[in-house]
């Protein structure tokens, strides 16, 4: 960085209603969730700058990408998902279809899914 850059993020936070159940562990019923997801974007600012993203172009992304495929959905039928719907899972879900969304400076930094106030997951990356 130079003088008057400064790497700042910045956190939004969208929230949906849905449904899963899961398999692998013997049958569960469907049960819903408030879901939470956290999702950390970053990048440097130079001098005179003020926003890490166009706060606007952020929320549709969350918008188009996660409420909009998840609110009120069984989330086991999404099967772009294709696997055990976990909080983990659901985090490496919305990290596949947020990042390749954002403009070329900013970085997704993390992407947190909540089920509760007890239980939540962080992805950091996908390989």
């Amino acid at each position: 960085m130079t003088a008057g850059e400064a790497r700042c993020a910045l956190t939004r936070v969208v929230a949906f209603h849905a449904t899963h159940s899961y398999t692998n562990c013997g049958p569960m019923a469907p049960h819903g969730h408030l879901y939470r997801v956290e999702v950390r974007v970053s990048r440097t600012l130079a001098a005179g700058e003020s926003a890490v993203i166009d706060l606007s172009l952020l929320d549709q992304i969350l918008t188009d990408e996660i409420t909009d495929c998840l609110a009120g959905r069984h989330v086991n039928d999404v099967t772009e998902m294709n696997r055990e719907p976990t909080c983990e899972a659901i985090a490496s879900w919305c990290w596949q279809r947020i990042a390749p969304r954002l403009p070329a400076m900013v970085l997704l930094e993390q992407v947190r899914v909540a089920e509760d106030g007890t239980l939540w997951a962080d992805c950091t990356g996908v390989d």
